[in-house]
């Protein structure tokens, strides 16, 4: 049931967000070099990589860390990959990975491969079998600001209570704080 909700959602998403995505391909490739969409390796469901386009809200020479770990990540944006964050429209070409059936809507936030701690934590909780999603329980609950540990316990107690009611919960929890810019921290 899940995973048809999930492609009816993304299919409806992107015909109804076409433009809007075309335009932001548009206003990445005018005002920096590099390419439009920046691919990054992410742990999927049980540690399996997969990769994960975003459209790039940083420089094409930013070190392959996450962005918390950046000393002075505002350095390292576009001019436009403050707002690209801020409104989460870095976010829409994951829609692909849905499509794929590599994330869902809902889910824990997929893992860079490097982020090895954050990784183990997941796996020994068990989180790790559950397919990353757009958005997760731990997104809506402090989002960049939260330590792995707090991260990984959000996403424990999804594991151990989701359903369909808890998934349209965090959906409209996701978008109330993405137009009120809540928990963004770069």
């Amino acid at each position: 049931m899940k995973r048809a909700l999930d492609l009816l959602l993304a299919l409806v998403l992107l015909m109804a967000l076409a433009l809007p995505l075309l335009l932001t391909a548009l206003a990445v490739r005018l005002t920096s070099p590099g390419p439009v969409l920046y691919w990054s390796d992410r742990v999927g469901r049980d540690n399996r990589l997969f990769r994960m386009p975003k459209f790039r809200s940083m420089r094409v020479d930013t070190p392959v860390v996450a962005t918390h770990l950046l000393q002075d990540p505002a350095r390292w944006l576009t001019p436009i990959g403050s707002l690209l964050r801020t409104s989460s429209l870095d976010e829409l070409p994951q829609l692909w990975c849905i499509l794929r059936g590599e994330m869902s809507f809902v889910g824990p936030r997929p893992a860079l491969y490097n982020q090895h701690d954050l990784v183990r934590l997941r796996t020994e909780a068990g989180v790790h079998r559950l397919m990353p999603g757009l958005t997760g329980w731990a997104q809506v609950n402090g989002r960049d600001e939260l330590p792995d540990a707090t991260k990984v316990a959000l996403d424990a107690w999804y594991l151990q209570h989701r359903s369909l009611a808890l998934d349209l919960r965090i959906l409209a929890l996701t978008a109330w704080k993405v137009l009120r810019r809540e928990g963004v921290a770069h």
